[in-house]
């Protein structure tokens, strides 16, 4: 709840993808700007193979890494860690600007079950999220990996995790005028895709939760499962489709949306916290 607001701006609106990674060995958050030059060489010398180069022009990739001291939910919680490439044309002036080319940030919200018992030299930043080119996600990972000898794996979002977040996320007050909750679903064992989407007004979905909600702050699977039965009653006497039936794909709140693929979009600095302790939670079942 202690982040700044001006300082975490950049997180929001933009379609993060998500990882989880295993502790980092032998990571030292003094060495940062020693990283940064190590990475950058790496990035160099990749692309001299023909790889992570656009097409006809010649760029100068800068990594720069950063402290995001903000973004912690304990003590027992390290730092985020911020990963930025920009890219300067050699055509271009000294004096011109760098361009961001792709981010990525390495997190633990509330992250205590995996970095309590965790030994001597490991750091634990469970969550990962990348926003940019599939290449330079696959060469910072790379370069992660060998360094610190962690591994990444691509965190997809079951449809149970998705009802916890549609449920949850229609439940936040808002300061400001919400965007409709909307459900994606996709239709099994069809010849053609067909996807549904289902949206409520806000106003609606908080109001059923709050019907459903019996202690205010805790939520048990019982009530998420109400919820959602009451969404499927809604529909089916309406349309005569059973949802329950469909897969759960893809679900947007006035807080966040995501998607199974595992890629989230935060849309409120308020719950920022919040969603990053879901996710970071999503990410340590993943690893152990």
């Amino acid at each position: 709840e202690n982040a700044d607001p001006q300082k975490t701006a950049f997180l929001l609106r933009k379609a993060w993808t998500l990882y989880s990674v295993t502790p980092l060995y032998g990571f030292c958050r003094g060495r940062l700007r020693d990283y940064s030059r190590l990475l950058s060489a790496f990035v160099a010398a990749e692309k001299q193979k023909g790889l992570a180069v656009e097409v006809g022009v010649e760029l100068d990739i800068k990594v720069a890494l950063s402290s995001l001291a903000e973004l912690r939910g304990s003590e027992l919680d390290q730092a985020a860690l911020l990963v930025q490439l920009s890219s300067r044309s050699k055509a271009s002036s000294r004096n011109s600007e760098d361009k961001l080319v792709w981010s990525g940030w390495f997190c633990s919200m509330f992250g205590d079950d995996l970095s309590e018992n965790m030994p001597e030299n490991f750091t634990c930043l469970p969550l990962f999220l990348t926003h940019g080119a599939e290449r330079y996600t696959s060469l910072v990972g790379s370069w992660f990996q060998k360094t610190f000898d962690c591994c990444f794996r691509r965190l997809a979002i079951s449809p149970l995790n998705l009802s916890w977040m549609v449920a949850m996320w229609a439940g936040c007050k808002l300061d400001r005028a919400a965007s409709a909750v909307e459900l994606v679903f996709s239709m099994p064992r069809l010849s053609q895709p067909l996807d549904i989407s289902y949206a409520i007004h806000p106003e609606d979905a908080k109001a059923l939760w709050d019907t459903v909600q019996k202690t205010p702050g805790e939520i048990t699977q019982g009530e998420v499962d109400v919820f959602m039965d009451c969404l499927y009653a809604h529909f089916h006497r309406h349309f005569k489709i059973h949802l329950s039936a469909a897969k759960l794909v893809k679900v947007s709140t006035g807080v966040a949306s995501a998607h199974c693929d595992g890629i989230v979009k935060i849309l409120h600095s308020q719950y920022l916290p919040g969603v990053l302790m879901l996710l970071t939670e999503l990410a340590v079942s993943q690893i152990q």
